[in-house]
């Protein structure tokens, strides 16, 4: 067997369930530790997906033989429009009908707020299972390029995955899911990241020339995510030792990507 699809699969795997056994501890935390805890998380993640993209993803992408640099920032462009869009479109069909803007309407009964909690459980385990199959896709892309590329950029995925699947157990347990059945459905959907990658590798090993512009999706991917979804909640707190903290934890996530890119090269 190729070693690569090895590498592939390994990662893919370790980052679904490392991510979802380490926001399960994470809520057998007590509810003021959890609330400390949460917004460093999501500092050294973005720390860690900035620096992924910056020094590993765009660099590569951008060197790739043949292919001009304007059409791998066009790339990075689309993308960042595109996952706003989809982002918009989510917004749109799911925001709560007695508070969205745009579905306005008067307060509606319980029986209908629980069928929503009912439905937001769903809708999470769906979103999640595809979000992970594009994790296994970028993750595949980048192993592709390069193993130490496919490290870091895995690095990456775990760091943003484990907040993300903090805030997934939460609305299934919101949704009325006991903490196991959370807890298995929630794995199972971060698996589909190995039918992604697995997928991947097989297409893309076969169109070599598409692997450039995978990364570049993937780089408009973390920017998104980073700059659109997880900075604007470290602005809800605007104390100077919150500043200096996020800041702090926002370099040490990058570093941690240089100082992997340092070794593993």
């Amino acid at each position: 067997m190729d070693t690569l699809i090895v590498w592939i699969v390994v990662f893919t795997a370790l980052g679904g369930v490392l991510s979802v056994l380490a926001a399960a501890g994470f809520l057998l935390l007590p509810a003021d530790a959890r609330t400390r805890l949460l917004s460093p998380l999501v500092s050294f993640a973005i720390g860690t997906m900035l620096g992924a993209t910056f020094l590993g993803i765009l660099p590569e992408a951008l060197e790739s033989p043949g292919i001009a640099p304007h059409t791998i920032t066009m790339a990075v462009l689309l993308g960042l429009l595109v996952f706003f869009l989809l982002e918009k479109m989510v917004i749109w069909r799911h925001c709560h009908i007695d508070e969205c803007e745009a579905h306005g309407g008067d307060p509606h009964p319980h029986a209908i707020e629980q069928a929503q909690r009912v439905a937001a459980g769903k809708l999470i385990l769906i979103g999640d299972g595809i979000h992970n199959l594009v994790d296994g896709v970028l993750i595949a892309a980048a192993f592709l390029t390069d193993i130490h590329l496919g490290i870091i950029t895995s690095i990456a995925v775990i760091a943003h995955e484990i907040p993300q699947e903090v805030g997934d157990f939460a609305v299934l347990l919101h949704s009325g899911y006991g903490r196991g059945r959370a807890l298995w459905y929630n794995l199972l959907s971060s698996l589909t990241s190995i039918v992604g990658g697995v997928a991947a590798y097989f297409a893309l090993s076969l169109v070599q020339e598409a692997v450039p512009y995978v990364l570049a999706i993937a780089a408009s991917s973390f920017i998104y995510i980073a700059v659109a979804d997880l900075i604007p909640g470290l602005h809800k707190r605007t104390e100077f030792s919150a500043t200096l903290q996020q800041i702090v934890l926002i370099a040490l996530g990058v570093t941690v990507i240089a100082a992997m890119r340092a070794v593993l090269h």
